[in-house]
């Protein structure tokens, strides 16, 4: 255990080192540059005292040859490091040059085989990294060279393959990271948009279904205490405070609403086919029935069956509208009008009560949800006031969804 330790403490000085080394200006510069002198320097040394000299005009020529050769194994690195193919193509050409024709190759010579295999592994081709590999491995096997050209061409067909693997491993483990960095963010993505439409559509159900329920309750609690004959006061008083409590119900929903718009911005369609327009005359006799004041469903024109999300926008348009009527126009006639044509639907709702100036500005979000509902579909929604008085709701929808886009 101690000895693993002091070898993780070790390698964690070297690493800190290293970097610490890296950061300081030109430093790669001048790595590479001092490589070069010492594979001069090393060619040098090697060409006193070489049987080859004496058949190459002597030393200071034999010198200069194979000096000339160790600086062409290190040059690459200095010229084209930003290069990692064309350097591992020069290093691997000189290096194989000075093994095959002068039988030798500098420490500094191999450290830039290696050093240009793991650079192209890591920021080049790995199908070329593993091909440069290849001569080394081929010439290990012939068994090329004297004995200590066969060991130094052993070592390389070993560490090239380790060093162009490392750089491939290399590689990989970034783009895996890079991968997964951006599958996190499209995953995340994804799921906030999939809650902001899951909110648009709570948002809208609550409007459109819970709210339009609540509302009844309000109208069937008033109209039960001011209809009913001879009821006990406790009897009103309980069914007032049944309005006045579905009414605050009714203000925290919108405060909720308002909050969960915000939050959403923007509205998806809800194209699943839930109500349509045959249920119609079942929403039309629930308001007659809850409000005790006439309320007509008018057609014009043959029915057809549209698209099921164009239905669903009518049928919540038109809920909404017998909402806002009764609550802002409490005991208006209301006339909800169909007309069919061949481009789509047109929707008229009418209630006969004050009109805009007092009903309008509290419509808030129902007028919202209206066009939004509309605007879901290709249609168009308008509200204003009715000739003669009253308040009027027009909306024109597409046959089809697709005829919007």
């Amino acid at each position: 255990m101690i000895c693993m330790g002091l070898v993780g403490d070790i390698h964690r000085r070297w690493d800190a080192g290293a970097r610490r080394i890296a950061a300081v200006p030109h430093a790669s510069v001048a790595a590479r540059a001092l490589l070069g002198l010492l594979a001069v320097a090393e060619a040098i040394a090697q060409a006193r005292g070489a049987p080859q000299a004496a058949y190459l005009g002597g030393i200071a020529l034999y010198a200069l040859i194979l000096g000339l050769v160790a600086l062409a194994t290190v040059l690459p690195l200095l010229v084209f490091w930003r290069q990692p193919a064309a350097a591992a193509l020069a290093v691997t050409a000189a290096s194989l040059l000075s093994l095959t024709a002068f039988q030798t190759l500098t420490v500094a010579g191999a450290s830039a085989v290696l050093i240009a295999g793991y650079r192209l592994g890591r920021h080049g081709s790995p199908l070329l990294a593993l091909l440069l590999v290849a001569p080394y491995l081929a010439l290990a096997f012939a068994g090329h060279g004297g004995s200590e050209v066969h060991v130094l061409t052993m070592l390389l067909a070993s560490l090239a393959p380790a060093a162009a693997l490392g750089g491939i491993a290399q590689q990989a483990r970034r783009e895996a990271n890079e991968n997964r960095a951006a599958r996190e963010v499209i995953t995340g993505t994804l799921l906030e948009h999939t809650a902001r439409g899951e909110r648009a559509r709570i948002a809208r159900e609550l409007h459109d279904v819970v709210a339009h329920h609540i509302s009844m309750v309000v109208v069937q609690a008033e109209t039960a205490r001011l209809t009913t004959p001879g009821m006990p006061a406790a009897g009103a008083q309980r069914l007032s405070d049944i309005g006045d409590t579905a009414r605050a119900a009714l203000t925290e929903m919108r405060r909720l609403l308002g909050v969960l718009r915000e939050d959403t911005q923007v509205e998806t369609a809800d194209r699943h086919p839930q109500p349509g327009l045959r249920e119609l005359n079942d929403l039309v006799d629930a308001a007659r029935d809850t409000s005790g004041v006439g309320t007509r469903l008018i057609l014009h024109g043959p029915p057809t069956t549209l698209d099921p999300g164009v239905e669903l926008a009518a049928y919540r348009i038109v809920q909404e509208a017998l909402t806002n009527a009764r609550r802002h126009a409490p005991g208006a006639a209301i006339d909800v009008e169909l007309r069919y044509a061949d481009d789509g639907l047109r929707l008229r709702i009418r209630d006969n009560g004050p009109g805009p100036p007092t009903a309008l500005p509290a419509r808030g979000h129902g007028l919202l949800g209206m066009r939004e509902r509309a605007a879901a579909v290709g249609g168009e929604l308008h509200t204003g006031a009715a000739a003669g008085g009253g308040f009027l709701i027009t909306a024109r929808l597409p046959g089809k969804v697709e005829a919007a886009r």
